[in-house]
């Protein structure tokens, strides 16, 4: 299955990096988040890329022209450095697509603009390129393809640090709670879409504000609920969560790199198509 990664904005919030760096860009380890985005991806099998450039497309396509296979493998050097042999790979198997999608483009804007290359696709996926992920790609694929519907997202819950408040009339709080204690879900991305999202898509709109409405009205949109870790490159804050993280050796995305699991049948599904519930497999005994 094609993926589409919109890495074309001008990533304002990361302020520190955006005027150098696209932010899909920005490094965790050795290696741009985007990357490990897209390695999560090809561990599920799912290794045709679009990229959708904009802000910086030319650092994201030098990146990967010169691309060094040496920085995340191993490998065997000889004869004075003037030969090196790959012990096993990164992106071999990769087909990347580089499009650019405008400086100034919509999300929506991005996705219409690479239409054309998802063509005869009966299912597509689509990110945000600057979020990761522990979750289980193959059950989601799965649970989305089961049913005729035209899109789906991750809910994932806010960070705790954020605070949920309730005022009343008179002005005085009646209740606050950690926003991870509370119901409460917002679009985490990682995308699905069958090619019916571009009739739901006009001219210069944003894909979620009005595309989504309109999907949600004619009952085919699903979210997926997912509780496990999730997080994104937003701002300078997160980015030294990441980079304390990987130091820590602390990382659930990099599922590439954990031991193999034994295959379990597809999870049943839920009942309301607008409110679907991931729940992670239970490890066998």
């Amino acid at each position: 299955m094609k993926v589409v990664l919109f890495c074309g904005g001008l990533g304002t919030r990361l302020k520190e990096f955006s005027e150098t760096l696209p932010k899909p860009m920005v490094d965790i380890g050795h290696r741009p988040v985007m990357w490990h985005l897209m390695r999560y991806y090809a561990h599920f099998g799912h290794t045709d890329f679009i990229l959708c450039l904009g802000h910086r497309g030319d650092a994201i396509k030098n990146y990967f022209l010169n691309y060094n296979e040496c920085l995340s493998n191993d490998f065997v050097l000889s004869n004075g450095g003037r030969e090196i042999r790959l012990l096993n790979s990164d992106i071999a198997d990769w087909t990347i697509t580089f499009v650019d999608t405008g400086l100034h483009a919509t999300i929506g804007q991005r996705l219409r603009a690479v239409q054309r290359h998802l063509q005869n696709e009966p299912m597509f996926m689509a990110n945000y390129a600057d979020g990761l992920t522990d979750l289980d790609l193959n059950q989601y694929v799965h649970q989305f393809s089961q049913r005729n519907k035209v899109g789906s997202f991750l809910c994932v819950q806010p960070p705790q640090s954020f605070h949920l408040v309730g005022v009343g009339d008179d002005g005085l709080v009646n209740s606050i709670q950690s926003a991870g204690q509370a119901d409460v879900w917002i679009n985490g991305g990682f995308f699905i879409f069958r090619p019916a999202i571009f009739d739901y898509i006009q001219e210069g709109e944003e894909l979620v504000s009005e595309p989504f409405q309109r999907l949600i009205a004619a009952r085919q949109l699903m979210g997926c609920r997912y509780p496990g870790f999730w997080a994104c490159m937003d701002t300078l804050k997160d980015k030294l969560m990441f980079d304390e993280m990987y130091a820590r050796g602390e990382t659930p995305w990099v599922v590439w790199d954990k031991a193999p699991k034994p295959a379990r049948p597809p999870a049943a599904l839920p009942v309301n198509p607008l409110a679907e519930v991931y729940k992670p497999p239970v490890a066998a005994a």
